[in-house]
């Protein structure tokens, strides 16, 4: 009876060890890395891409402008989601972060996102389509058309 206990004994203690040596490796596993600013940005544009039927326009620039705001305070640490239009392109002007290309593209997009948002024109969904491609060239660098 004693051979058995002990048998009995070893193996809880063995399994013991193998358990808490696979949970320790489980939490020990390095974290993938998070996404960077223009990996979320453009995640989150896709996401709206998808969803451009369902939105209307207004809520929808509202969407974009909030994405492109929150990309270039994370990118560029400009405070762009504290600031009016007015604001932010004065202090894109001044800034190097920005090329050229790139503040004609943002002064164009926040433009028609304004004139949406504020002026309460009437968009479709063609314009908001073009709102949300204007936001994603401008998050992966690219020129204004």
């Amino acid at each position: 009876m004693w051979m058995v206990v002990s048998v009995a004994v070893g193996a809880a203690i063995v399994l013991t060890a193998i358990i808490w040596a696979v949970v320790r490796h489980i939490k020990n596993r390095p974290q993938p890395p998070p996404p960077t600013p223009r990996e979320w940005a453009l995640a989150e544009l896709a996401g709206l891409r998808s969803r451009i039927e369902q939105i209307e326009p207004y809520p929808f620039s509202i969407e974009v402008s909030n994405v492109l705001r929150l990309f270039i305070s994370r990118e560029f640490r400009v405070r762009a989601t504290q600031q009016t239009s007015p604001e932010f392109l004065a202090s894109a002007a001044a800034t190097p972060r920005f090329t050229e290309a790139d503040k004609a593209l943002l002064a164009a997009f926040l433009e028609k996102a304004d004139l949406i948002k504020f002026a309460r024109v009437q968009a479709s969904a063609q314009e908001s389509e073009h709102l949300l491609e204007q936001a994603r060239r401008f998050v992966e660098g690219g020129v204004p058309a």
